[in-house]
């Protein structure tokens, strides 16, 4: 038996002189970290503290603190809402409809523009399918109202086929397909970067080795191109999951009106009449926390069944 058999090994403890002198060798990567730093406690964990507003009967001129304390009183109040359905219903058919057409189109354009060979070609491509994204939510809202108007190039082109023009943005059962294709349309250039970049590391000898196969394009991108940036598809699909139960209110609102609450009205843009316009700030807070958290639920449990099936996770 040798000596050292059987002995357990301390883990290396560096000291407080050690660790100041490993600061100090790297200070302009901690200086880097401060702006970051100070966003998420500013913006992002500074204001959790209003959370308390939806377990108090919160007043203005009493603040916070010296609200009084109602428990859950507010959440007992929206669950059995009548709006209350019809708001998670139009929330999860608006971020599903997202999630099955707009979650594989930014994969197809990646597999295809890695595809192309003609440099400058691929690179007009990808900086028409980028711009959108830096188009303001405001800008692209009334582009779609003027497309979509009586006198709109839509209902223009309509008419020159002989149908019947419509006011599109008037008819609820449209506004969930006029939703998902501008969001689609503003996001799937931007989001193929990420999967662009994941194509960079697939291994270029593997890919040779199966065009020797006689594997065709097809067969290259199912069995080799596909399997290698999986991980990626999975940890993008599981922070998808996760905001299944959050939508942005602003196009939203700038996209209905009264004829399409009945599909449009969601979450958000309740939160928003409640909070703002109504100055119901208590109520809409615990709406807005009841949300946050069906998120979170939807986060942990997306990621634990993607750890089971693929040992890919975020955590």
């Amino acid at each position: 038996m040798s000596k050292n058999e059987g002995t357990t090994v301390k883990p290396y403890k560096m000291t407080g002189k050690q660790r100041w002198k490993q600061i100090k060798r790297n200070k302009y990567l901690w200086i880097l970290m401060i702006l970051p730093l100070a966003y998420y406690i500013i913006f992002c964990y500074g204001p959790m503290y209003g959370v308390l507003i939806a377990f108090k009967n919160y007043k203005i001129m009493d603040g916070v603190w010296g609200s009084k304390w109602v428990g859950l009183k507010w959440f007992a109040k929206f669950l059995p809402d009548p709006y209350f359905w019809k708001l998670v219903r139009n929330t999860l058919l608006l971020n599903f409809y997202g999630l099955l057409w707009g979650f594989p189109i930014p994969i197809i354009l990646a597999l295809m523009l890695n595809e192309v060979t003609h440099s400058r070609f691929k690179r007009v491509i990808q900086s028409v399918s980028y711009l959108p994204h830096f188009i303001s939510t405001v800008v692209v809202c009334g582009m779609v109202t003027n497309f979509l108007s009586l006198d709109g190039i839509i209902n223009q082109v309509i008419g020159a086929l002989g149908f019947e023009k419509k006011v599109f943005l008037m008819y609820p059962e449209y506004f969930r397909t006029i939703f998902t294709a501008t969001g689609i349309w503003q996001s799937c250039g931007w989001t193929s970067i990420i999967y662009l970049a994941s194509l960079t590391a697939v291994d270029q000898e593997i890919v040779e080795a199966a065009m020797i196969d006689g594997a065709n394009r097809w067969h290259r991108i199912r069995h080799v191109t596909l399997p290698a940036i999986a991980p990626t598809i999975s940890t993008m699909l599981i922070m998808q999951l996760g905001k299944l139960m959050t939508i942005g209110y602003e196009k939203i609102i700038l996209l209905y009106n009264g004829s399409t609450y009945e599909t449009a009205d969601v979450i958000s843009t309740y939160v928003y009449r409640r909070g703002i316009l109504k100055a119901d700030y208590s109520y809409s807070t615990a709406v807005g926390l009841f949300q946050s958290l069906v998120g979170l639920i939807l986060l942990v449990v997306s990621n634990q069944i993607s750890k089971k099936l693929s040992e890919t996770s975020l955590w």
